[in-house]
């Protein structure tokens, strides 16, 4: 069978009854087409199966209209709203996104921004603030065009668009001490190289240090799974058993609860549990967890924001702080003092 040429641009044009520039604008701009007009180039793209010459606007206009997007896990929830969201706002311009997970490694990430440097990405969204000197070095060699999520940096040329880690952490230990808890532990992530889970002990630390009757009876450090949660469990409560464990991610607080129920111990009469995000799990584990609320899906939607500006080359950009707050379940409960 003798394969038939692609249509091309042109024939799309003749089809919708519109300009190739119109065209041009729908695929790459497509806010600015009139949504009748896209809708019609949109049929007319279907019908005649036509694919964009990607490598001819590359050229024309030295962008490929795609970013990466490198996450440390997919594992559990605590990027999904957020990456769903920088999605959908890359969407709405035109842009493809390409992801890729780490695993909490940074030099796995140094390969994958390698590649998708390879690949053409016009920019990046990368996770915390925190990576080796290489990784800076090449970012900035290239002149590639990133924005920071899920945290903020005190250094004013990266751009970042999250939330302060520590002050969050906190927050919530302050109100784990408003109920009256003096005897507190943490189960953490893994703090090396992870500057959002160093900076939420510090912040627990903090707020405890300036309370003189509390104590932080132990850190545990644990990957950021239920049973690795559950297992965190079980080594911070050897020796004095804390009244409450605050959590640094809610997937690590329902793992801990599953090991408390395990023993026989009732939440929150025997021991209080707290976690951090509020992703759906939070609403729905028995009893509700009490957890810092991150706006996840207004960080993805200003990341993208930030990058597209930046990719466009805007001048005076300025990092995003979005708010937590502190929600109140029934995993935490006072206590007599």
């Amino acid at each position: 069978m003798k394969r038939q040429s692609p249509p091309t641009l042109q024939d799309v044009a003749r089809a919708a009854r519109v300009s190739t520039a119109t065209i041009s604008r729908a695929l790459n701009e497509p806010a600015k087409v009139a949504k009748a007009t896209r809708e019609r180039i949109d049929r007319a793209i279907a019908t005649l199966g036509y694919t964009p010459n990607f490598g001819g606007r590359v050229l024309a206009s030295n962008r490929t209209n795609t970013m990466g997007a490198i996450i440390p896990s997919l594992a559990n929830a605590m990027f999904a709203n957020g990456i769903q969201a920088f999605q959908e706002e890359l969407d709405a311009h035109g842009i493809t996104l390409l992801i890729a997970t780490n695993g909490y490694d940074p030099l796995r990430e140094l390969d994958q921004i390698r590649a998708l440097m390879a690949r053409g990405a016009d920019g990046l969204l990368l996770i915390g603030a925190e990576r080796p000197v290489e990784t800076h070095h090449l970012l900035t060699l290239r002149q590639m065009p990133y924005v920071l999520g899920w945290c903020l940096s005190d250094d004013a040329s990266q751009l970042c668009a999250g939330f302060d880690n520590h002050a969050a952490a906190q927050m919530m230990a302050q109100r784990v001490l408003d109920m009256g808890h003096r005897r507190i532990a943490m189960i953490a992530g893994i703090s090396a190289g992870n500057d959002r889970a160093r900076a939420r002990i510090d912040g627990v630390r903090a707020a405890i240090n300036a309370q003189p009757d509390a104590r932080l009876t132990r850190v545990v450090e644990s990957p950021y799974l239920l049973d690795p949660g559950a297992e965190a469990f079980t080594k911070v409560m050897e020796g004095e058993p804390p009244t409450v464990i605050i959590c640094g991610n809610d997937v690590l607080a329902a793992g801990a609860m599953v090991a408390a129920r395990a023993r026989g111990l009732s939440i929150p009469d025997d021991i209080s549990i707290t976690g951090f995000d509020n992703i759906g799990l939070a609403s729905v584990v028995f009893p509700g967890l009490t957890t810092v609320h991150v706006p996840q899906a207004r960080m993805g939607q200003a990341a993208a924001r930030l990058l597209l500006a930046r990719v466009a080359g805007a001048p005076d950009l300025q990092s995003v702080a979005l708010p937590t707050e502190v929600v109140m379940r029934g995993s935490l409960a006072a206590i007599a003092r």
